[in-house]
């Protein structure tokens, strides 16, 4: 019995033979392989590479960054609720035809919800990391949750337009987020007219009938001194004049706690009337300002100081004189003023938006790496074509 051939063995990749007769690649063949097509390959890497690297020079697009410092203009909570309502108040524009001119594709983009967690990112003033390595006091953790600015990203297919991208961006931020502030106060002072107004009215009424009840128990009162002179003695001790045992305390001491009941009835009936005087203001402010509320433009900022306006023509047919009568506009103002403060200086862009083109090394590797193996495919191909012919015709 003959030993098989050494060298046989070391021909195969596996060491084995197909059982269909079938002859499996060698390494000797992929050596000679790779000896016969290397230039073909190198080839078509360079020219996937040039292919990349051209379609990233004429056809890439560039990111502007745009960093915005926070002066007290928004917190975490705030951060959070302004990437959840953003995005509709965009879409909102864009159904209701008002994007400003030339930036629709913009708008469509911030209305994007996936956009805003994407590109617009807050920078906290500590890190996770930060705080496992120094002790836990709740100064660091308010500090952890505190934002020191917010970055936002935009793309474009030239400098300039990512640029202008970045600041409507920015822009859309302030002006959307002032308009949903004012939105809220509005809306808030709607629902105090529906609902703070009818309960005061109640509370007058209430007032009023029970001062007509302690005026009644006065005269009885009074009209029992009469008729008992002798028992005008008075006591320090203090007794609630709706207790049950107040009728025993002398007739002057309850005469005295009668007045004061009463009173006190005629100050809640004057502050609640005073109250009703403001809700009148109220319902003229929310009259005159409803037009506003829903006019052509959602820039908040815009909107803060037409409302600043209108409140000056409010007091203006209000009794200077009278300081009651002037608590709610100056409320009014104040409220204004901190919201046009809030996004007009809230938000500080200390240094110019700034634009590059990313991404040169990955598309360039990337067009590379495509067009080797799709070489390399093709020579493959071609080459078990050829052996399935010269098989046939065998």
């Amino acid at each position: 019995m003959t030993e098989p051939n050494h060298s046989s063995r070391t021909q195969s990749l596996t060491g084995e033979s197909d059982s269909n007769g079938g002859a499996e690649i060698s390494l000797l063949d992929i050596v000679n392989f790779l000896q016969g097509s290397w230039k073909k390959l190198a080839i078509a890497a360079v020219v996937g590479a040039v292919l990349g690297f051209s379609n990233w020079y004429f056809l890439g697009s560039y990111n502007a960054e745009l960093v915005l410092n926070n002066n007290g203009g928004t917190d975490l909570v705030g951060w959070r609720l302004l990437q959840k309502t953003l995005p509709s108040l965009a879409d909102q524009i864009i159904e209701e035809s008002k994007v400003p001119q030339g930036q629709e594709s913009l708008y469509r983009t911030l209305s994007n919800a996936d956009w805003w967690q994407k590109n617009a990112l807050a920078t906290y003033g500590m890190s996770k990391a930060d705080t496992k390595d120094l002790a836990s006091t709740a100064g660091l953790e308010s500090a952890g949750t505190s934002i020191v600015s917010i970055t936002l990203t935009a793309g474009g297919s030239t400098r300039v337009k990512a640029i202008d991208n970045a600041r409507g961006a920015k822009n859309f931020l302030l002006q959307g987020a002032s308009y949903l502030a004012i939105k809220s106060l509005f809306s808030a002072q709607e629902s105090q007219l529906m609902s703070v107004d009818a309960d005061i009215a109640k509370k007058i009424n209430n007032t009023q009938v029970e001062l007509g009840y302690q005026q009644e128990r006065l005269k009885s009162l009074e009209a029992l001194a009469k008729r008992f002179p002798g028992e005008q003695r008075t006591v320090s001790q203090v007794v609630d004049p709706k207790d049950s045992g107040a009728k025993y305390m002398p007739i002057s001491t309850q005469i005295i706690a009668a007045n004061t009941d009463i009173n006190g009835s005629k100050e809640s009936l004057e502050r609640l009337k005073d109250a009703q005087a403001q809700m009148a203001i109220l319902r003229t402010w929310v009259k005159q300002a409803s037009p506003l509320m829903n006019g052509e433009s959602y820039d908040g900022i815009a909107l803060t100081k037409k409302l600043l306006e209108q409140e000056s023509q409010l007091r203006a047919t209000l009794n200077s004189s009278d300081p009651k009568s002037l608590a709610f506009v100056d409320g009014l103002r104040s409220t204004l003023l901190a919201n046009d403060v809030r996004f007009s200086k809230g938000f500080e862009m200390n240094t110019a938006p700034t634009a590059s083109k990313k991404g040169m090394i990955k598309t360039t590797a990337g067009g590379l790496a495509g067009a080797f193996f799709l070489m390399l495919l093709v020579l493959l191909g071609q080459r078990v074509w050829r052996t399935v012919k010269s098989g046939g015709a065998k």
